[in-house]
């Protein structure tokens, strides 16, 4: 559990340590690098969105152990990215320097059965599920929780990946050999209102602090705009704020931690997904926000003091995909820039493809639907 007598804060100037290169990473590093802090990033590709304003770059496979460690020696505290980084990586690292969140929050989290083993075993309201191992497994799964439902790989899934709708009996099948021998969740169909998101921060004295709940429209199974503060029903916001402190306290998280929510006809919650980390739909707090997602890691991770989380103005977020990305070249930045009052946010991508997430944008307005008409405009400005 979190120590209320920790360690003395790390200060800036110190050099923290970064598993991940893509763009949560690169808004992490500017976060940390304005507060005065170094950073030194890992990441397998070449030329990665963190590595391009990172101190320090460490090409490497996540699961290379000794650059893990070689990393870890140069720092005074590691944080991630993303939750996928292999176990004997981060039990590496953890034995050479502080790290948050810890391996147990990444073990529970990287793998959807255990996740939503342990959020139901803690009482915590989510979807119906099954493990599924065998057809025969899926067959029983099926049964028991009806059609249609979800099939999903219980390991390595995000953005819609490793996911099948089943609607009738024929494709029970089809969508288990899809999981290619991984273990599998089925999960029940839910007919939800809106999906919402919310992004809380633990630090290592015990200190917490939430933001207000985000509203989120998916398209193709990607994160298409966010809306801040979500049109939800005061009391249903401030539930599933408490739920989000409960499920951080509950897993012990030191640092970040994102819940994902479906909220169903008649005010009920149900839990989705888990993320330790900055989140998608907490994009808008850069621009929208007295103390981002991402600056809030930073603080979380060292011990210091967090920063207020008022939202300044309602605001919407709304992604930048590879889809806009003209096959003769870059788009018209000019077209979308003429917005004066949207902020683009790009993240160093060289190459655009379908669905790859290039980049976002911000608007502040009055209410919710105005900010989200201005993001809306603008990307349909670029779309030329």
């Amino acid at each position: 559990m979190v120590n209320p007598s920790a360690s003395v804060p790390i200060r800036p100037g110190a050099a923290l340590g970064l598993l991940g290169g893509g763009q949560l990473g690169r808004m992490f590093t500017l976060a940390a690098r304005s507060l005065g802090f170094r950073v030194h990033a890992l990441d397998p590709g070449h030329d990665c969105p963190a590595g391009q304003v990172a101190d320090l770059e460490f090409r490497a496979a996540y699961n290379d152990v000794y650059a893990a460690q070689a990393l870890a020696r140069g720092v005074e505290v590691v944080t991630v990215e993303f939750e996928n980084i292999p176990a004997e990586t981060l039990s590496a690292v953890a034995s050479l320097r502080p790290m948050h969140p810890g391996a147990h929050v990444l073990h529970t989290v990287q793998h959807r059965l255990r996740e939503k083993t342990f959020l139901a075993e803690h009482g915590f309201p989510v979807t119906p599920f099954r493990e599924v191992s065998t057809l025969k497994d899926l067959e029983a799964a099926v049964a028991a929780l009806g059609q249609p439902s979800v099939l999903k790989t219980a390991s390595f899934g995000y953005d819609g990946k490793g996911q099948s709708k089943l609607a009738g009996p024929d494709d029970l099948a089809p969508a288990f050999a899809a999981l290619g021998g991984q273990q599998g969740v089925l999960e029940a169909w839910v007919p939800f209102e809106l999906e919402c998101s919310v992004i809380c921060a633990r630090s290592a004295t015990g200190e917490t602090c939430v933001w207000p709940v985000a509203e989120n429209a998916h398209r193709n199974h990607i994160l298409d705009t966010t809306v801040f503060p979500a049109r939800i029903p005061a009391g249903v916001a401030a539930r599933a704020q408490a739920m989000a402190l409960a499920i951080a306290a509950a897993l012990d998280v030191v640092g970040m931690l994102t819940v994902e929510f479906f909220l169903k006809p008649g005010g009920e919650l149900l839990v989705n997904e888990l993320a330790p980390r900055p989140h998608n739909s907490g994009h808008a707090t850069i621009d929208a926000c007295v103390t981002s997602q991402f600056e809030q890691q930073v603080r979380a991770v060292c011990g210091l003091p967090l920063g207020d989380t008022a939202l300044l103005r309602p605001a919407a977020m709304a992604n930048l995909l590879g889809d806009l990305w003209p096959a003769t070249g870059e788009p018209c930045w000019e077209r979308l820039l003429a917005h004066r009052d949207v902020k683009l946010h790009l993240y160093g991508k060289t190459e655009a493809r379908p669905g790859r997430k290039m980049g976002h944008l911000t608007a502040l307005a009055d209410t919710p639907e105005a900010a989200l008409a201005k993001v809306l405009a603008a990307r349909e400005a670029l779309r030329g």
